[in-house]
């Protein structure tokens, strides 16, 4: 799952505030679109589907049809092929649920609906879900041309600021950054030209990272900053480029660490202790195939400090 604004389980919490606060305001409204009663209604509430069957022979991988490098139809995503792996470690065959909308929904309108059973690369405790223990850990990064000479490895470094135009993820801690150091007046033009000017205010927009990768690689930016598991396959291909790892040391305006590293993990519904455990030992079964997966698609990895 591609890392969604300032990662998914924060987007997830601001989308949980708003429906509550819109459920303050107008319980009758909010009734109506959450499928229940309204208050002192007899009406019988909105029944879910049944739960299917447990069937120990599969696993059910909730999967973004179109989300590449992550995640494709025809399996070609990296946590494809991961996902493929813990659930051969399993004894399990695995089964890609695919969804036609981007990777964001998935614990929403897939896990939690019951058409699926795990979601594939979601940052360790989400607290939508029950997440596994970690199975790699990567950086923001930062994507520069080679003949350029450009090192530059921290938000702090002064030279950032004599750079031209810097593409950065919409809604994602390199945003804030760019925010931070008084940057993303000059580049937000920029930015909103590269997905057609749409408001991600209204809808979930994002630059495609294999756009964000080219925009460097045709001089339209001099520097990228992107989640390492976003551009990898792409720089990978890209003799020209270089991808150096951010240095975890960037904070807001308020002293508050702005985190350049996490953890991924899979997840599962809340409540589902016997699914968690049984992928937390398929993937120690499975780590020296996921770390060669990961090497394949030439992730950095990270050691977290103890």
């Amino acid at each position: 799952m591609s890392r969604l604004a300032s990662h998914s389980s924060a987007l997830a919490s601001v989308a949980a505030t708003f429906s509550l606060l819109l459920a303050l305001s107008n319980s009758v409204v909010a009734a109506q679109l959450i499928g229940q009663p309204e208050a002192g209604s007899t009406a019988a509430p909105a029944r879910e589907p049944p739960t299917p069957a447990a069937d120990d022979t599969k696993l059910r991988i909730c999967a973004s049809a179109k989300q590449l490098p992550y995640s494709a139809q025809d399996n070609s995503g990296f946590e494809n092929k991961i996902a493929a792996v813990v659930a051969k470690a399993m004894g399990r065959e695995p089964v890609f649920v695919y969804a036609d909308k981007p990777a964001i929904y998935l614990v929403r309108d897939w896990l939690n609906k019951n058409k699926c059973d795990v979601v594939i690369g979601l940052d360790t405790g989400d607290q939508r879900v029950l997440t596994t223990k970690p199975y790699y850990r990567t950086s923001y990064v930062f994507i520069t041309k080679k003949d350029k000479n450009l090192d530059i490895r921290s938000w702090n470094d002064p030279k950032i600021k004599s750079l031209g135009h810097i593409v950065v993820d919409l809604g994602s801690p390199s945003e804030a950054m760019l925010k931070q150091i008084n940057l993303y007046a000059d580049n937000m033009a920029y930015l909103y030209s590269l997905v057609g000017f749409r408001s991600p205010r209204n809808e979930y927009v994002q630059i495609p990272p294999e756009r964000m990768v080219a925009e460097v690689h045709n001089g339209g930016a001099d520097m990228a900053a992107a989640f390492a598991a976003d551009v990898a396959r792409y720089v990978k291909s890209d003799p020209t480029l270089k991808m150096v790892a951010i240095k975890d040391d960037a904070t807001r305006s308020d002293g508050e660490k702005l985190p350049q590293q996490y953890d991924q993990s899979m997840g599962v519904r809340l409540g589902d202790t016997r699914l968690l455990t049984q992928l937390d030992v398929s993937l120690a079964k499975a780590a020296l195939q996921i770390d060669a997966i990961l090497r394949d698609e030439g992730i950095p990895v990270v050691q977290a400090l103890k």
